[in-house]
Order: structure tokens, then C-alpha cells, then sequence
């Protein structure tokens, strides 16, 4: 590979204070199977030896294969939110996570997924969770399905550390990341599967399993699968932040409104004025138009939640 030969895929990992773990991270960068690729590390304001490690790993490169910059300090999603500004046209692109560790098919399997379902927009898939010294406890939780805007309105099922956009819909993102950055979202994964969704491209979940997620203390987010945790998550539907999030989504999406298929804006329309709705008539509106999770048991939480008034916008 040569620096004048724009890469396929894209790869924007946000460093903050990942000294311990990130070495293994970018070896498993290196050792992927498909080998056109870019890399770009938004360091967070990093107090420890990670941005050294990163200056190491990028002089076995090319030059520009493997750049630092300075991110925007302003929390995770807004780290990746600017990496999306980095992206080039023809760019695919994927998501790097600091802590994890790539299995070296990763790439290949989504750019192979992507190739045989050519409406697809958005390639996701399951993590092996593991413990802190990457010894493996067990896969990451599976979803039915399926996958859409209705769905993608009330839950983040797409795990950005698996994600891979197509050209088209990364250079989406990259256009409408700025609203996404003022409107505050909580998650960039959780708004590129509305996005991508919205936008009328399909999205993908895969079964398989392509990276090892490394369980520990200071990940932002632990892991989705035994009961406590899956019901923590429930509860989030009752303790105000979730209506808050809902509405910075909203927000973001209606600021970018043109991108969304004309069906979707109706949609996007209808549930952003029913979240200013009493509790049942909030409910009442969830149901014809069909919003849900991606189980009963979620769908009725979600439910419960409107009915309770915990949903309810209180302003943009």
C-alpha cells in the first residue's frame, strides 16, 4: 500500500487514558486479514503513556496510514463524532473501541456481508465478552430482529465497536455528525442505526462473534447479557435519562430531516410530537406507528414507561 492510494476502509479508534490495554488492540488492527486500511486515534487529552504507544505503532507504517490527533475533550461520543469528520470519499468505515481485541477475519467478514446484501447500509455483529486478561465468559447478546427505524428510535442494538458503514452511508454520517455533536446524543452507535435506518438503507446484525470485548472497571459501558444488567437497562426507561436521550436524538435527526426517506420523517415526525403527549396517549401513538424493542419484554418496559410519563419532552 501507498500513500497515494485512497484506503476502503476507514478506522476511527477515540483514545482516553488507554495506555494498559491499547497495545493489543493495535497489533489486532495490524493483523487483519484484509489490509487496506487506514487508521485515525483521537486522543481525549490522554495523561498516560497511550499516545506514545500509538506514535510507536504508527512508524512501522506509511505515512498517513496511521495518524494521531487531538480530539475534542468532550466525552466518548463526542471523540467519535469527530472522527466521522475525518472520513474521505470512497471510504467505507469501522469503529475501534480502545480495550478490545480485534479477530482478524473482522474486517473481511463485514466487507463480505456488505457485498452480498448490497442495500445495506450499516454491518454490525456480536462480541465475545471477556474478562479483564481477555479470557472469555461468553458471547455478546443476540437479537431477533428486525432491524429498522422503529426499532432504532427506542434502542441501540448496533454495537459501534462492530460497526461498518458503506461509502454512502458513512459519507451521511459525516454530514449530519455536526447536528448529532450540538444536539448532545448519548451514543454514536445508537444514532448512526438511526441514521442509516432513516435514511431508508438496510441494516445488519450478523450472529457471528468478531472481537473480543475486554470487561473491566473503566469501560464505559459493561456488558448486556445476564439479568441484572438487562434489567439496569430496563430501568433506564424510568429514570428520566432516557426520555432525555430521546430527545437529543430527536433532535439531531430533525435537524438533518432531508436525509430520511419521506416515510421516515413522517415517522420521526409522529413520535417526536407524541413524546409531548399524556402517558397513554403517548402510548397510544408508540403503538400505530409500530414502535418497539427488541423483545416483549422490553416493548412492554418501553410501554409502562410512556404510560408513567417518564417519556415525556419537556423542550428541546
Amino acid at each position: 500500500m501507498t500513500g497515494d492510494v485512497v484506503p476502503r476502509i476507514y478506522i476511527g479508534l477515540a483514545l482516553y487514558q488507554g495506555g494498559r490495554h491499547i497495545e493489543a488492540q493495535l497489533d489486532s488492527i495490524a493483523a487483519q486479514s484484509f489490509r487496506d486500511w487506514r487508521l485515525v486515534v483521537s486522543d481525549d487529552g490522554s495523561r498516560d503513556d497511550g499516545p506514545e504507544k500509538l506514535r510507536k505503532f504508527a512508524s512501522g507504517f506509511a505515512p498517513g496510514q496511521v495518524t494521531l490527533v487531538d480530539g475534542p475533550r468532550a466525552g466518548s461520543t463526542r471523540n467519535f463524532l469527530s472522527l466521522i469528520g475525518q472520513l474521505r470519499d470512497g471510504e467505507h468505515m469501522a469503529f475501534a473501541d480502545q480495550d478490545d481485541v480485534w479477530l482478524p477475519s473482522k474486517l473481511d467478514m463485514g466487507l463480505a456481508a456488505l457485498r452480498d446484501a448490497p442495500q445495506t447500509g450499516l454491518y454490525s455483529a456480536r462480541t465475545t465478552i471477556c474478562d479483564a486478561d481477555l479470557n472469555p465468559i461468553t458471547g455478546s447478546q443476540r437479537f431477533a430482529g428486525p432491524f429498522g427505524f422503529r426499532n432504532a428510535l427506542v434502542q441501540a442494538v448496533t454495537g459501534g465497536n462492530t460497526c461498518l458503514l458503506t461509502p454512502d452511508a458513512a459519507q451521511l454520517a459525516k454530514r449530519a455528525a455536526p447536528a448529532a455533536a450540538a444536539a448532545g446524543i448519548e451514543a454514536h452507535d445508537w444514532w448512526l442505526y438511526q441514521l442509516v435506518s432513516g435514511a431508508g438503507m438496510a441494516v445488519l446484525r450478523d450472529d457471528a462473534e468478531v472481537l473480543l470485548y475486554r470487561q473491566h472497571g473503566g469501560n464505559l459501558k459493561g456488558r448486556n447479557d445476564t439479568f441484572g444488567a438487562m434489567r439496569a437497562r430496563l430501568g433506564q426507561l424510568f429514570d428520566g435519562n432516557f426520555g432525555k436521550w430521546l430527545q437529543a436524538n430527536n433532535l439531531a435527526l430533525r435537524q438533518e430531516a432531508g436525509l430520511l426517506s419521506a416515510e421516515n420523517r413522517d415517522i420521526l415526525a409522529r413520535f417526536d410530537r407524541a413524546l409531548t403527549r399524556p402517558g397513554w396517549r403517548m402510548a397510544a401513538e408508540f403503538a400505530r406507528l409500530g414502535i418497539r424493542r427488541q423483545t416483549p419484554a422490553g416493548t412492554a418496559a418501553l410501554y409502562a414507561a410512556a404510560l408513567s410519563g417518564r417519556l415525556r419532552k419537556t423542550g428541546d
